[in-house]
């Protein structure tokens, strides 16, 4: 088993300095890519990878979105030999105290994808902590389980292999869509998941890139698009539920 750090970012420097020091600790290479940065951000993280020699980042020219950035980041990391990439934000809003957990699990359970199961403060708006009750609603009709407890933690343990090979075989979400869509698919090649409680904060002074109109459209047409797929599914979701 052999582990990386894959980081996608989009303009997020404010706690960046910070976040990648406390991953380089778990002496674990990092990629991080820059999607499309502005010239500020773009030039802070081509330093940091001369500060720690863990670090790696790989630049797309055009922005691809969340989805695009962490896709990019799991094939590199697959091509460069690694078997499974731990998913970190950039955003500064997951605790790094619970690496060591989702890393254990992940060893015990090396077929399994690891997730972080949020934990939430009052600073999680209202409008966001609603809209991820619906898309865990739709995620049990697409799944017919209960067994996916979070799709949207973009905090999680990805087993390389089975990743990639869905990624070559099917064209997923490139935005915020990406992160449900990748566990529901996933969950249809059956893979197993385990979750992980830890908690989320949206620090004052973040930033997010979340679309309001834009990402909620997106998700609620792959929501469609899931929901249509499952359907010649049913035989075989419910034959594991009997087993």
């Amino acid at each position: 088993m052999n582990y990386c750090i894959v980081i996608p970012n989009f303009n997020h420097t404010i706690f960046l300095d910070e976040l990648v020091s406390k991953l380089v600790k778990f002496n674990l290479p990092i990629i991080m890519v820059n999607d499309a940065s502005h010239a500020q951000a773009t030039a802070l993280f081509r330093d940091l990878a001369l500060k720690f020699p863990l670090l790696t980042v790989i630049e797309h020219q055009i922005n691809q979105g969340k989805g695009g950035a962490v896709q990019t980041g799991l094939l590199a990391a697959f091509k460069q030999g690694y078997s499974h990439a731990l998913q970190v934000d950039a955003d500064g809003q997951h605790n790094l105290d619970d690496v060591e957990k989702l890393l254990a699990e992940s060893k015990r359970f090396p077929d399994a994808l690891i997730s972080g199961k949020p934990v939430y403060d009052e600073s999680i708006p209202k409008s966001r902590y609603y809209a991820r009750n619906i898309t865990h609603f739709w995620v049990w009709i697409e799944t017919l389980s209960f067994k996916i407890k979070d799709t949207m933690c973009g905090y999680r343990v990805y087993p390389l292999a089975p990743t990639v090979g869905l990624l070559q075989q099917q064209k997923l979400g490139k935005r915020m869509d990406f992160d449900i869509e990748v566990m529901v698919r996933l969950f249809w090649k059956n893979i197993e998941f385990k979750f992980i409680d830890t908690a989320v904060d949206y620090p004052e002074h973040g930033v997010s890139h979340f679309r309001a109109l834009e990402d909620n459209l997106l998700i609620s047409w792959m929501h469609t698009r899931l929901f249509f797929g499952m359907l010649p599914r049913i035989p075989q979701l419910l034959l594991r539920k009997l087993k």
